[in-house]
């Protein structure tokens, strides 16, 4: 026997005897079996969920009860009926649900009170870019998820929407799956429609929730439940099979917060660090205006802006911001900041800067 030059995998030589063939020839496939699949056919973007690790959290998100807030970057909460708390939480050192899989967080969904056999839903959802997606093939949604007590049920669905102008949206559904209270494993395999034939508008997109209760305005197989879910490690990929877990960037911790960051982009001040955001003029004594270049292009031009405890400054005086838009001028790549303010000085140069702690700047361009 011989051994590949890269793999190392066994392989016969010249010397190896007609009789020994069929073993080393299973040899040989069971080891590209075995690299193929911990390779997860194909590493960087087979997992069309973005940040399916829960890594990245611009927002500083620690809680929230609202239906359709952002929690953890692109995760967002589905939640009508009772009360639904989607939660961060942190895993003890070593205790990340993959072996050799070490990970910094996990999300939570509480229900209590959920009793509308109906219209109601407790679920996490990402919206993926263009319709088009997986449009007319067989997926997998895997993860990882516990509960707090029970066998209550999870499940998946996707939703195609055609966006602006576009046909209809189609849901398909798969079959509930019982969960234990041990970090286990989870997929579902679905067919997702073709598109042919459909209109196509503006802003489409593919629909991806993980259901902790739903009823039938959502799931044909419904189920209204109360109870704590925690989950990690989701994926959406291409065929029948969950392969082994993979970010969409393959990995890179740069890469993912690049990915994220062409939907939502905040920057934080931090304690003892006034943080500079932009730099701008006044065009009088009640405008200060600026362009504020962005990390990386986002989908498209921002479509809202949040901020806080931002003040302008020339280094000697402090401005004060009353409103902060981005005006006409912004694109993708540059939002152009304008301020209305009071007492400043005409063709003065200004810094836009965050307080201590408190100040955030952030912008949208989410689906």
């Amino acid at each position: 026997m011989a051994t590949s030059t890269n793999y190392l995998w066994a392989e016969p030589d010249d010397t190896s005897l007609v009789k020994n063939g069929a073993l080393a020839i299973r040899t040989l496939g069971n080891a590209i079996d075995t690299s193929l699949w911990n390779s997860g056919f194909g590493q960087a973007g087979k997992n069309k969920i973005i940040n399916g690790d829960f890594a990245i959290n611009q927002r500083a998100f620690v809680s929230t009860t609202t239906n359709n807030d952002y929690g953890f970057d692109r995760m967002r909460l589905r939640a009508t009926d009772g009360t639904v708390t989607y939660s961060a939480q942190t895993f003890t050192a070593g205790a990340a649900p993959v072996a050799g899989y070490e990970s910094t967080n996990y999300a939570r969904i509480v229900t209590t009170g959920q009793t509308n056999a109906t219209t109601a839903a407790a679920m996490l959802r990402q919206t993926i870019e263009d319709v088009r997606t997986f449009a007319g093939q067989t997926i997998t949604i895997s993860f990882w998820a516990k509960a707090a007590t029970g066998t209550p049920y999870m499940n998946a669905y996707v939703t195609q929407s055609f966006g602006s102008g576009g046909s209809t949206a189609v849901s398909t559904n798969v079959t509930k799956q019982a969960v234990t209270t041990a970090w286990a494993r989870y997929s579902f395999t679905i067919a997702v429609p073709s598109v042919s034939g459909k209109t196509i508008g503006a802003g489409s997109y593919l629909l991806v929730s993980l259901v902790c209760s739903a009823g039938t305005s959502f799931l044909a197989d419904s189920f209204v439940q109360n109870n704590t879910f925690d989950m990690w490690g989701w994926q959406v990929e291409y065929g029948s099979y969950a392969t082994p877990f993979q970010t969409a960037s393959g990995g890179s911790p740069q890469g993912e917060l690049a990915m994220c960051q062409r939907y939502y982009w905040r920057s934080t001040s931090t304690s003892g660090n006034n943080q500079l955001y932009a730099m701008g003029f006044a065009s009088g004594t009640t405008g200060i205006s600026g362009p504020l270049p962005l990390p990386v292009q986002m989908r498209v031009i921002p479509t809202s802006i949040g901020y806080s405890n931002v003040r302008a400054t020339d280094e000697n005086t402090n401005i004060a911001i009353s409103a902060l838009v981005a005006n006409n001028r912004t694109t993708p790549n540059v939002v152009y900041l304008a301020a209305t303010v009071t007492g400043a000085t005409q063709f003065r140069p200004y810094v836009f800067v965050g307080n201590d702690t408190a100040g955030y700047l952030e912008v949208s361009a989410e689906l």
